[in-house]
């Protein structure tokens, strides 16, 4: 990467990064803090927690499409500003409605699919799927550092502060946006046809990694809603004291991520390790759902399942931008995120219903169901290399006629 190439990597990925940690450092905390507000139960727990993702999924398609029309940093700020209303909602409600409503305007801050595709625009084409992997990394470091502040974070300034902080988090990232992200020479474009948007929704191997990113966030979603529980019958550990068990097992999901994703971006295994990493995804839920109880295999589950999360998040936006079609990868990465945030909802509000109706075997039912369908799908995946010709050539007719 050149010196713009690599400013542009960086600070796309801190704004990534700055957002990302205000929603993932909640996770670990919601269930259990939420319960203090009125009005909340198992189902409304759930519903705001997974409620960011519904906004969210709603309008990354159009946000990003905007985003083509009116240049990048303008949807980005925007977007920003919006999340962080939302947070000062949450931080000073003491219903669950009220969270529930900022939670909802947080997601109307639908950046992530601009934030990608501006990276596309900084970048040139041989380094742009290193560009892609290094936000990728980025965001699962971003989860990684939010699980281990969250909870002494809560334990300090309960639910309310959490949310003050993200709103800090969202105006660092206006700043990286404005005084630090470089603005693209080249003009961005003027909008995306509907027969380009329509090749998009209709890419066989873009949807499969739509519904990947939908599958992986909705597991995730659903998790958390009985991740704390989990760890304090198992571990006898309290929110304040979550960090002594996220630690080592992220430390150690982070030091086996990094050799997988190697692997998968030089050497050519992608499929391998996406199939891989969803078996690894099964395997953690099986394991959980066997023995609930069990110190070691909640640390064995929870290792499992975040060095297969992070080798997610790390690849999954490199293979859109290699598969999307090149006038359309605003369009492209806003129908991922859209599925991404779509994911966030539905495992929030179905995890949140089976475990007010079953408990948590009913919801490690349902995201070991969910990663059995995605294992299914993801077996009739092509390799990226081949496919990506394909798309070169179909898109190259296009182009001609």
């Amino acid at each position: 990467m050149n010196a713009t190439e690599l400013r542009a990597t960086i600070s796309l990925a801190a704004i990534f990064a700055t957002r990302l940690l205000g929603l993932f450092m909640i996770y670990p905390i919601f269930a259990q803090y939420a319960r203090g507000l009125s009005g909340a139960d198992d189902r409304m727990i759930g519903l705001a927690l997974g409620a960011y993702g519904l906004t969210q999924g709603l309008l990354q398609i159009p946000l990003g499409m905007l985003s083509d029309r009116i240049g990048r940093k303008k949807v980005i700020v925007g977007g920003l500003l919006l999340f962080g209303l939302g947070s000062v909602v949450a931080a000073m409600s003491t219903s669950i409605d009220g969270v529930l409503l900022g939670r909802i305007l947080q997601g109307a801050g639908a950046i992530g699919s601009s934030v990608l595709a501006m990276v596309a625009d900084l970048t040139r084409e041989g380094v742009r799927t290193r560009a892609m992997a290094v936000v990728g990394i980025t965001i699962g470091f971003s989860f990684a550092i939010a699980v281990l502040v969250g909870p002494p974070l809560a334990a300090a300034a309960g639910l309310s502060g959490m949310f003050w902080a993200t709103a800090g988090f969202a105006l660092v990232g206006v700043a990286i946006a404005l005084f630090v992200t470089p603005t693209p020479d080249r003009a961005v474009a003027r909008g995306v046809s509907r027969a380009t948007f329509k090749r998009v929704l209709q890419d066989s191997e873009l949807l499969r990694l739509d519904f990947s990113v939908f599958i992986l966030h909705a597991i995730l979603t659903a998790s958390f809603l009985i991740i704390p529980m989990a760890l304090h019958q198992a571990l006898g550990l309290t929110a304040a004291g979550e960090w002594k068990f996220y630690l080592p097992v992220m430390g150690g999901a982070m030091a086996l991520m990094v050799p997988a994703v190697i692997v998968a971006e030089t050497r050519g295994r992608m499929k391998e390790v996406f199939v891989a990493a969803i078996a690894t995804i099964l395997a953690s839920q099986a394991v959980l759902a066997g023995a609930p109880a069990s110190g070691a295999a909640a640390v064995g589950a929870m290792i499992l399942f975040f060095t297969a999360f992070n080798v997610m998040e790390a690849i999954l936006p490199s293979l859109v931008t290699k598969f999307a079609p090149s006038a359309a990868k605003g369009a492209a990465t806003g129908v991922f995120s859209s599925s991404q945030f779509v994911g966030i909802f539905v495992g929030g509000a179905a995890g949140g219903w089976m475990h007010h109706v079953k408990g948590a075997s009913g919801v490690l039912g349902l995201t070991v169901a969910l990663s059995l369908i995605w294992l299914a799908v993801a077996a009739f995946m092509p390799r990226p290399p081949q496919r990506r010709r394909q798309l070169d050539a179909v898109q190259a007719g296009v182009e001609k006629a």
